[in-house]
């Protein structure tokens, strides 16, 4: 007798047996936060030690705080779940409030994912940082 495991179960197992925590696997399969925006007001791009590549995309409101964040991510789980979760933290924040988030507090978003994939937090919070720093050297008053 063959058990058919839907795609999403058998990437939670795979996630799970490699270290991942369930709010690490919940951020990669739903991946809420991919994509682009048409009107954002900063588009920034890194690439990571390992070759990933993020490219943000960050929207303010009137009054400069985060109103959406968009990643395009080529790169590994760990690489988009950490990303996912750096939106979730900045998302409502001031550009200074974002700018203060750090691996820590991906990480605890996190839950756990494999210590090899750490860079990969490093490579959303940097990518995000860079996004602001040059939101605000271009916008400078």
């Amino acid at each position: 007798m063959v058990t058919e495991i839907s795609t999403s179960d058998a990437q939670r197992k795979m996630l799970a047996d490699a270290g991942y925590a369930e709010p690490a696997i919940n951020y990669y399969i739903e991946q809420k936060y991919m994509g682009h925006l048409e009107d954002a007001d900063q588009v920034s791009h890194k690439v990571g030690s390992c070759g990933d590549t993020m490219k943000i995309y960050i929207k303010l409101d009137d009054d400069k705080r985060i109103e959406d964040i968009r990643y395009e991510i080529t790169g590994c789980a760990g690489a988009i779940s950490a990303a996912m979760a750096a939106v979730e933290l900045a998302k409502g924040k001031t550009l200074e409030e974002a700018l203060a988030l750090n691996d820590g507090d991906v990480f605890k978003a996190l839950e756990n994912i494999p210590e090899k994939k750490h860079h990969c937090i490093q490579l959303a919070v940097k990518t995000m940082h860079q996004g602001i720093e040059e939101y605000k050297a271009a916008n400078a008053t």
